[in-house]
């Protein structure tokens, strides 16, 4: 994230029976992962904390799919099947967003960073941790 104020970015799944909100700068860095999972949905990462993130509707909406070591959860609204937002294995303690998702009107600048899911061991460490 930046220094810059940060605001309350809305969206949510296709259908509507998730709706979340983020609160992040308007000038964002996303991450494109090439990981089996995300290039197949097109998912954009937005990771804030915890308190940065609230499901406003739609917790009954959701079913949750793990693979692997299973640390992730990936969140899927059941009815259109959209992952909006999931929680993360390199950040458990926070969300992964996807920008895609948001209402794109509320961003000035996105910039959107490469990063090589495929080898996720190797490249991991070099993601920003959340702020306290």
């Amino acid at each position: 994230m930046s220094d810059q104020a940060e605001i309350w970015h809305k969206g949510g799944c296709h259908c509507g029976a998730v709706q979340i909100e983020v609160r992040a700068p308007a000038d964002v860095t996303v991450l494109e992962c090439n990981c089996s999972m995300c290039s197949k949905v097109g998912f954009l990462h937005l990771i804030v904390p915890k308190s940065d993130f609230r499901l406003l509707q739609g917790e009954d909406a959701l079913t949750t799919y793990t693979f692997n070591t299973g640390a992730a959860k990936h969140l899927f609204c059941k009815h259109c099947g959209v992952k909006a937002f999931y929680i993360p294995r390199s950040h458990p303690d926070g969300y992964s967003v996807n920008l895609r998702c948001l209402d794109q009107s509320t961003f000035d600048h996105i910039t959107i960073e490469p990063f090589d899911g495929q080898n996720w061991e190797d490249n991991v460490g070099g993601l920003e941790p959340l702020p306290d």
